[in-house]
Parts: structure tokens; C-alpha cells; sequence
């Protein structure tokens, strides 16, 4: 599986990398640190999900959510939103722009093991 983890802390990165590898999922992880670093590898990368912060510096991810979405390409690429962003007005904002689902930080691998087989029908 490619994976596009989109996240300004390499940190919050390698914590979404190592929760694939506990799962024994594996992918190839494709890094971003903001949206306009996302947006000029997500062509050329072709992920199969992408992970994606909210606050980052440059482009949020509420506003790549918004581009990627814009473009039909791209309207059944499941995308994540992974972020401390947790009121409710965020969530449903995000949804309404096309997250394909919602985890809030801390993330743990349960979380997200249960997103993927939600997602994908299996882990």
C-alpha cells in the first residue's frame, strides 16, 4: 500500500509510519511536512490514502483536503484527517469537504487499525 502521511512534525510521521509497521501493513510511506508539499507529490506518487494533519504551516490540511477533492481523479481516494483539531464544527467541516474518516492525536494503532478495516474491509 503507498501511503501519503501529511503532517508538519516528523515526529507525528513516524508515529503513523511504525503504527502501519506494528500492524503488519506494508506500505510505502510518501512524507509530506504541509498541503503544497502534498499537492506537488500527489501526482506523481499515486497514493492509496492519505493521512493528513489539519495546522500546518503554508497550506491546511482542511484546504488540500478541499483541492484534492476538487479534482475528480481524486474523489474516491480515502483521506484521513489525523489532527488535535477535535471540536465538533472541525469534524463536520472536514466531512463535508470529503474526509473520508477522522482520528484525533494522539493517534493509537487500534484507532487506526479499526479506520483501515473500516475503510478497505480488512487490515
Amino acid at each position: 500500500m503507498i501511503v501519503m502521511v501529511v503532517d508538519d512534525s516528523q515526529f507525528m510521521r513516524n508515529i503513523i509510519k511504525n503504527s502501519f509497521a506494528e500492524l503488519h501493513i506494508p506500505c510505502i510511506a510518501i512524507e509530506a511536512v504541509d498541503g503544497e508539499d502534498a499537492l506537488g507529490k500527489l501526482a506523481e506518487t499515486r497514493p492509496e490514502l492519505i493521512l493528513l494533519d489539519w495546522n500546518m504551516p503554508k497550506l491546511l490540511g482542511i484546504d488540500f483536503l478541499k483541492r484534492v477533492r476538487d479534482d475528480a481523479q481524486y474523489k474516491d481516494l480515502p483521506i484521513i484527517m489525523v489532527t488535535s483539531e477535535g471540536s465538533r464544527l472541525n469534524i463536520i467541516e472536514a466531512l463535508k469537504y470529503g474526509a473520508t474518516d477522522y482520528i484525533l492525536k494522539p493517534m493509537t494503532t487500534k484507532i487506526l487499525k479499526e479506520k483501515l478495516v473500516r475503510i478497505f474491509g480488512r487490515v
